[in-house]
Protein backbone atom coordinates (compact mmCIF):
# COMPACT_ATOMS: atom_id res chain seq x y z
CA UNK A 1 0.00 0.00 0.00
CA UNK A 2 1.08 3.39 -0.78
CA UNK A 3 1.95 5.50 2.34
CA UNK A 4 2.07 9.72 2.70
CA UNK A 5 4.88 10.75 3.69
CA UNK A 6 6.04 14.56 3.60
CA UNK A 7 3.95 15.25 0.43
CA UNK A 8 5.12 12.40 -1.42
CA UNK A 9 3.12 9.07 -2.24
CA UNK A 10 5.79 6.72 -1.71
CA UNK A 11 5.26 3.31 -3.10
CA UNK A 12 7.75 0.53 -1.44
CA UNK A 13 8.14 -3.34 -2.76
CA UNK A 14 10.41 -5.34 -0.31
CA UNK A 15 9.07 -8.14 -1.68
CA UNK A 16 11.10 -7.67 -4.73
CA UNK A 17 13.88 -5.52 -3.43
CA UNK A 18 14.08 -4.54 0.02
CA UNK A 19 15.01 -1.22 -0.79
CA UNK A 20 13.18 -0.69 -4.17
CA UNK A 21 11.44 2.92 -3.14
CA UNK A 22 9.03 4.76 -6.09
CA UNK A 23 7.51 8.59 -5.11
CA UNK A 24 5.67 10.93 -6.66
CA UNK A 25 5.45 14.41 -5.70
CA UNK A 26 3.03 16.92 -7.12
CA UNK A 27 4.66 20.17 -7.99
CA UNK A 28 2.89 23.40 -8.29
CA UNK A 29 4.31 25.59 -11.50
CA UNK A 30 3.30 27.95 -13.78
CA UNK A 31 0.53 27.73 -16.29
CA UNK A 32 1.84 28.04 -19.41
CA UNK A 33 -0.06 30.77 -21.83
CA UNK A 34 -2.51 28.49 -23.85
CA UNK A 35 -1.63 28.87 -27.44
CA UNK A 36 -0.24 27.68 -30.60
CA UNK A 37 3.04 28.80 -29.11
CA UNK A 38 5.11 25.04 -27.69
CA UNK A 39 7.16 25.96 -24.62
CA UNK A 40 9.97 24.82 -22.45
CA UNK A 41 9.48 22.92 -19.50
CA UNK A 42 8.17 25.60 -16.22
CA UNK A 43 9.57 25.46 -13.15
CA UNK A 44 8.62 23.08 -9.86
CA UNK A 45 7.51 25.45 -7.35
CA UNK A 46 7.33 23.13 -4.64
CA UNK A 47 5.10 20.40 -3.68
CA UNK A 48 1.13 20.70 -3.43
CA UNK A 49 0.14 19.88 0.01
CA UNK A 50 -1.46 16.43 -0.06
CA UNK A 51 -3.71 14.95 2.90
CA UNK A 52 -5.83 11.29 3.51
CA UNK A 53 -9.10 11.85 2.45
CA UNK A 54 -10.58 9.64 5.34
CA UNK A 55 -9.50 12.56 7.96
CA UNK A 56 -11.78 14.83 6.36
CA UNK A 57 -14.90 12.66 6.21
CA UNK A 58 -18.81 14.90 6.17
CA UNK A 59 -16.30 17.96 5.13
CA UNK A 60 -15.42 16.18 1.45
CA UNK A 61 -18.02 15.05 -0.92
CA UNK A 62 -19.41 11.51 -0.23
CA UNK A 63 -17.53 9.88 -3.96
CA UNK A 64 -13.99 11.04 -2.30
CA UNK A 65 -14.58 9.40 0.89
CA UNK A 66 -15.57 6.11 -0.82
CA UNK A 67 -12.66 6.24 -3.52
CA UNK A 68 -10.25 6.90 -0.59
CA UNK A 69 -6.51 8.01 -1.30
CA UNK A 70 -5.45 11.36 -1.07
CA UNK A 71 -7.10 15.12 -1.71
CA UNK A 72 -4.93 18.47 -2.45
CA UNK A 73 -6.15 21.70 -3.77
CA UNK A 74 -5.83 23.69 -6.81
CA UNK A 75 -6.55 27.01 -7.92
CA UNK A 76 -8.98 26.99 -10.64
CA UNK A 77 -6.62 27.49 -13.96
CA UNK A 78 -4.02 26.40 -11.85
CA UNK A 79 -1.30 23.67 -13.84
CA UNK A 80 0.94 20.93 -12.01
CA UNK A 81 3.39 18.55 -12.91
CA UNK A 82 3.80 15.00 -11.13
CA UNK A 83 7.77 14.85 -10.24
CA UNK A 84 8.99 10.86 -10.20
CA UNK A 85 11.59 9.32 -7.67
CA UNK A 86 13.17 5.81 -7.89
CA UNK A 87 15.15 4.46 -5.18
CA UNK A 88 17.01 2.02 -4.75
CA UNK A 89 20.11 -0.05 -3.08
CA UNK A 90 22.81 1.93 -4.27
CA UNK A 91 23.70 5.57 -5.21
CA UNK A 92 23.38 5.03 -8.59
CA UNK A 93 20.98 2.29 -9.69
CA UNK A 94 17.20 2.90 -9.76
CA UNK A 95 14.58 0.39 -9.46
CA UNK A 96 12.69 0.76 -12.87
CA UNK A 97 8.85 0.83 -12.40
CA UNK A 98 6.14 1.05 -14.81
CA UNK A 99 3.41 3.98 -13.96
CA UNK A 100 -0.15 4.51 -15.21
CA UNK A 101 -1.38 8.44 -14.93
CA UNK A 102 -5.42 8.99 -15.78
CA UNK A 103 -7.27 11.97 -15.19
CA UNK A 104 -11.21 11.80 -14.92
CA UNK A 105 -10.65 7.77 -15.89
CA UNK A 106 -8.67 8.92 -19.19
CA UNK A 107 -5.30 7.50 -19.66
CA UNK A 108 -3.60 10.42 -20.11
CA UNK A 109 -0.51 8.46 -22.52
CA UNK A 110 -3.25 7.08 -24.79
CA UNK A 111 -6.48 8.91 -24.27
CA UNK A 112 -8.36 5.62 -23.94
CA UNK A 113 -10.27 4.89 -20.86
CA UNK A 114 -8.62 3.65 -17.91
CA UNK A 115 -8.42 0.13 -17.40
CA UNK A 116 -6.22 -2.53 -15.32
CA UNK A 117 -3.19 -3.54 -16.09
CA UNK A 118 -0.33 -2.85 -18.63
CA UNK A 119 -1.14 -2.94 -22.53
CA UNK A 120 1.18 -2.41 -25.32
CA UNK A 121 0.08 -1.56 -29.20
CA UNK A 122 -0.33 1.23 -27.98
CA UNK A 123 1.81 1.86 -24.72
CA UNK A 124 -0.36 2.97 -22.23
CA UNK A 125 1.92 3.39 -19.05
CA UNK A 126 5.50 5.35 -18.55
CA UNK A 127 8.52 3.84 -17.54
CA UNK A 128 10.80 5.35 -14.23
CA UNK A 129 13.41 6.45 -13.88
CA UNK A 130 13.75 6.63 -18.34
CA UNK A 131 10.94 9.10 -17.91
CA UNK A 132 11.75 11.58 -14.85
CA UNK A 133 7.97 13.19 -14.82
CA UNK A 134 4.88 13.53 -16.83
CA UNK A 135 3.33 17.63 -16.99
CA UNK A 136 0.40 16.69 -19.26
CA UNK A 137 -1.68 14.70 -21.83
CA UNK A 138 0.72 13.35 -24.60
CA UNK A 139 -0.90 14.73 -27.66
CA UNK A 140 1.54 14.06 -30.05
CA UNK A 141 5.54 13.42 -30.70
CA UNK A 142 7.36 15.09 -28.05
CA UNK A 143 4.31 17.23 -27.22
CA UNK A 144 1.70 17.55 -24.38
CA UNK A 145 -0.82 19.54 -23.36
CA UNK A 146 -0.29 20.63 -19.72
CA UNK A 147 -2.78 19.46 -16.65
CA UNK A 148 -4.58 22.67 -15.69
CA UNK A 149 -7.55 22.45 -13.55
CA UNK A 150 -10.87 23.76 -13.22
CA UNK A 151 -14.12 22.64 -12.28
CA UNK A 152 -15.63 19.60 -12.53
CA UNK A 153 -18.75 19.28 -14.48
CA UNK A 154 -17.90 23.20 -16.95
CA UNK A 155 -17.00 20.83 -19.95
CA UNK A 156 -13.56 21.87 -19.56
CA UNK A 157 -11.76 18.06 -18.93
CA UNK A 158 -10.99 15.12 -21.49
CA UNK A 159 -13.27 13.19 -19.68
CA UNK A 160 -16.10 14.80 -20.18
CA UNK A 161 -15.13 15.89 -23.88
CA UNK A 162 -14.53 12.43 -24.26
CA UNK A 163 -16.89 10.28 -22.28
CA UNK A 164 -19.84 13.11 -22.17
CA UNK A 165 -19.82 12.83 -18.25
CA UNK A 166 -17.89 14.28 -15.30
CA UNK A 167 -18.39 11.38 -12.93
CA UNK A 168 -14.71 10.96 -11.62
CA UNK A 169 -12.19 14.12 -11.68
CA UNK A 170 -8.94 13.43 -9.78
CA UNK A 171 -6.47 11.29 -11.13
CA UNK A 172 -5.79 8.13 -11.19
CA UNK A 173 -2.53 6.31 -10.48
CA UNK A 174 -1.07 2.88 -10.62
CA UNK A 175 2.77 1.77 -10.45
CA UNK A 176 3.90 -1.63 -11.34
CA UNK A 177 7.26 -3.33 -10.27
CA UNK A 178 10.06 -5.11 -12.26
CA UNK A 179 8.94 -9.18 -11.52
CA UNK A 180 11.77 -9.87 -8.57
CA UNK A 181 13.38 -12.53 -11.28
CA UNK A 182 14.22 -10.16 -13.78
CA UNK A 183 15.16 -7.07 -11.14
CA UNK A 184 18.25 -10.14 -10.08
CA UNK A 185 19.07 -11.65 -13.38
CA UNK A 186 19.29 -7.76 -15.29
CA UNK A 187 21.07 -5.84 -12.28
CA UNK A 188 22.19 -8.02 -9.73
CA UNK A 189 25.52 -8.24 -11.38
CA UNK A 190 26.03 -4.80 -11.84
CA UNK A 191 24.92 -3.76 -8.52
CA UNK A 192 27.84 -6.45 -6.59
CA UNK A 193 30.31 -4.50 -9.04
CA UNK A 194 29.03 -0.76 -8.28
CA UNK A 195 27.67 -1.08 -4.77
CA UNK A 196 28.79 1.52 -1.91
CA UNK A 197 29.29 1.20 1.57
CA UNK A 198 26.42 3.15 2.17
CA UNK A 199 22.41 2.39 1.05
CA UNK A 200 20.59 4.94 -0.74
CA UNK A 201 18.60 7.16 1.78
CA UNK A 202 14.84 8.09 0.95
CA UNK A 203 15.36 11.61 -0.65
CA UNK A 204 12.29 14.43 -0.41
CA UNK A 205 11.28 16.31 -3.40
CA UNK A 206 12.61 19.78 -3.33
CA UNK A 207 12.57 21.67 -0.64
CA UNK A 208 -20.15 24.46 5.09
CA UNK A 209 -20.75 20.91 3.40
CA UNK A 210 -19.31 20.87 -0.32
CA UNK A 211 -21.75 19.29 -2.51
CA UNK A 212 -20.77 17.04 -5.62
CA UNK A 213 -19.66 19.50 -8.24
CA UNK A 214 -18.84 23.00 -5.62
CA UNK A 215 -14.91 21.95 -5.17
CA UNK A 216 -14.28 19.07 -7.36
CA UNK A 217 -12.11 19.52 -9.86
CA UNK A 218 -10.85 17.63 -12.66
CA UNK A 219 -7.33 17.99 -14.85
CA UNK A 220 -7.97 20.04 -18.39
CA UNK A 221 -5.78 20.31 -20.78
CA UNK A 222 -3.74 23.73 -21.19
CA UNK A 223 -0.99 24.65 -23.19
CA UNK A 224 1.31 23.40 -25.37
CA UNK A 225 5.09 22.03 -24.06
CA UNK A 226 8.20 19.61 -25.39
CA UNK A 227 8.01 16.88 -23.55
CA UNK A 228 8.73 13.08 -25.01
CA UNK A 229 7.50 10.27 -23.41
CA UNK A 230 9.43 7.43 -23.83
CA UNK A 231 8.99 3.64 -25.14
CA UNK A 232 9.34 0.77 -22.31
CA UNK A 233 12.78 -1.05 -23.20
CA UNK A 234 11.48 -3.84 -21.01
CA UNK A 235 9.07 -6.80 -22.41
CA UNK A 236 5.29 -6.25 -20.86
CA UNK A 237 6.20 -10.15 -19.21
CA UNK A 238 9.03 -8.50 -17.02
CA UNK A 239 6.21 -6.40 -15.13
CA UNK A 240 4.87 -7.92 -11.80
CA UNK A 241 1.58 -7.04 -12.34
CA UNK A 242 0.25 -8.44 -9.48
CA UNK A 243 2.26 -6.14 -6.96
CA UNK A 244 0.62 -3.33 -8.84
CA UNK A 245 -0.49 -0.81 -6.18
CA UNK A 246 -3.04 1.91 -6.93
CA UNK A 247 -4.25 5.49 -5.61
CA UNK A 248 -6.90 7.88 -6.25
CA UNK A 249 -6.04 11.59 -5.81
CA UNK A 250 -9.10 13.79 -5.46
CA UNK A 251 -8.81 17.26 -6.48
CA UNK A 252 -10.37 20.39 -4.45
CA UNK A 253 -10.72 24.23 -4.82
CA UNK A 254 -7.81 25.79 -3.28
CA UNK A 255 -10.61 28.04 -1.86
CA UNK A 256 -12.58 25.25 0.13
CA UNK A 257 -8.98 24.05 1.88
CA UNK A 258 -9.50 25.56 5.10
CA UNK A 259 -12.49 24.86 5.35
CA UNK A 260 -11.73 21.50 4.40
CA UNK A 261 -8.66 21.12 6.51
CA UNK A 262 -8.19 23.92 8.45
CA UNK A 263 -5.37 25.01 6.74
CA UNK A 264 -4.66 27.80 4.74
CA UNK A 265 -4.29 27.04 0.86
CA UNK A 266 -0.85 27.65 -1.32
CA UNK A 267 -0.94 31.43 -2.60
CA UNK A 268 -1.51 31.65 -6.44
CA UNK A 269 1.28 30.84 -8.33
CA UNK A 270 2.84 34.10 -10.70
CA UNK A 271 2.44 34.15 -14.29
CA UNK A 272 4.19 32.60 -17.14
CA UNK A 273 5.23 36.61 -17.81
CA UNK A 274 5.33 37.46 -14.05
CA UNK A 275 7.91 34.71 -13.52
CA UNK A 276 9.82 35.71 -16.93
CA UNK A 277 10.28 39.01 -16.20
CA UNK A 278 12.08 37.87 -12.86
CA UNK A 279 14.85 36.63 -14.95
CA UNK A 280 14.36 33.04 -13.65
CA UNK A 281 15.05 30.00 -15.63
CA UNK A 282 12.99 27.70 -17.66
CA UNK A 283 13.83 24.32 -18.76
CA UNK A 284 14.23 21.42 -22.15
CA UNK A 285 15.22 17.78 -20.82
CA UNK A 286 17.37 15.72 -23.30
CA UNK A 287 17.28 11.79 -22.64
CA UNK A 288 19.71 9.31 -23.93
CA UNK A 289 18.19 7.62 -27.00
CA UNK A 290 15.15 6.10 -26.38
CA UNK A 291 12.09 5.62 -28.96
CA UNK A 292 9.37 8.26 -28.21
CA UNK A 293 5.85 7.47 -28.51
CA UNK A 294 4.01 9.25 -31.23
CA UNK A 295 1.25 10.59 -28.61
CA UNK A 296 -2.35 10.50 -28.95
CA UNK A 297 -5.11 10.97 -31.86
CA UNK A 298 -7.91 11.10 -28.76
CA UNK A 299 -5.89 13.68 -27.15
CA UNK A 300 -4.64 15.58 -29.92
CA UNK A 301 -8.26 16.13 -30.89
CA UNK A 302 -9.58 17.66 -27.51
CA UNK A 303 -10.34 21.24 -27.13
CA UNK A 304 -8.16 23.28 -24.27
CA UNK A 305 -8.76 25.48 -22.17
CA UNK A 306 -8.35 28.52 -23.56
CA UNK A 307 -10.48 27.39 -26.67
CA UNK A 308 -13.43 26.41 -24.54
CA UNK A 309 -13.36 29.25 -22.47
CA UNK A 310 -13.58 31.46 -25.26
CA UNK A 311 -16.37 29.74 -26.85
CA UNK A 312 -18.28 29.63 -23.53
CA UNK A 313 -17.69 33.51 -22.45
CA UNK A 314 -16.49 35.13 -25.78
CA UNK A 315 -13.04 36.32 -24.06
CA UNK A 316 -9.86 35.29 -23.91
CA UNK A 317 -8.33 33.66 -21.21
CA UNK A 318 -6.24 35.55 -17.97
CA UNK A 319 -2.56 35.33 -18.36
CA UNK A 320 -2.81 33.56 -21.22
CA UNK A 321 -0.40 35.40 -23.89
CA UNK A 322 2.13 34.09 -25.41
CA UNK A 323 5.51 35.74 -23.20
CA UNK A 324 9.27 35.31 -23.96
CA UNK A 325 11.43 32.82 -22.19
CA UNK A 326 14.84 33.87 -22.33
CA UNK A 327 17.17 31.22 -22.46
CA UNK A 328 16.54 27.81 -20.87
CA UNK A 329 18.62 25.20 -18.61
CA UNK A 330 19.50 21.89 -20.13
CA UNK A 331 18.88 18.77 -17.91
CA UNK A 332 19.22 15.31 -18.29
CA UNK A 333 21.05 12.30 -17.83
CA UNK A 334 24.86 13.41 -17.15
CA UNK A 335 23.96 17.00 -16.73
CA UNK A 336 23.58 19.00 -13.60
CA UNK A 337 20.65 20.51 -11.94
CA UNK A 338 17.14 20.24 -11.26
CA UNK A 339 13.56 21.57 -12.22
CA UNK A 340 12.70 22.37 -8.79
CA UNK A 341 13.04 26.15 -7.95
CA UNK A 342 13.61 26.76 -3.74
CA UNK A 343 10.75 29.29 -2.74
CA UNK A 344 10.08 30.28 0.60
CA UNK A 345 6.63 28.99 2.15
CA UNK A 346 3.58 30.70 0.42
CA UNK A 347 1.44 29.83 3.17
CA UNK A 348 -0.70 32.32 5.10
Amino acid sequence: MATLENENLVFRFPQIEKDAIFSINFQRTLRIPDTDKTYSLPPGLGSFPVRHVEDFTGRIPASMTDRGGVILPMWQAEAMWLLFKNHGPDWELDFPVAIKIAAGKVNAVTGDPWRPGLHREPQDYLVSPEQPWLDGFAIEKGVIRQFVAMPLGDGYTPEEQLTGDAKWGGIQISVTPLKRAVWEKKFAAWREEQRHIHSRPFVECCDLLIDECSSAMGLAAGGRMKQEIYEDSFSLDDWDQDATDRVFVSLVHAKDWRFITGEAAPNEPPSAEEYSAAGLPWFDYYGKDQTVLHGSKKLANIKSVANIFKEQTGAQLAKSSDTAIGKTVKLGPGLDGSRTIMTSNDRE
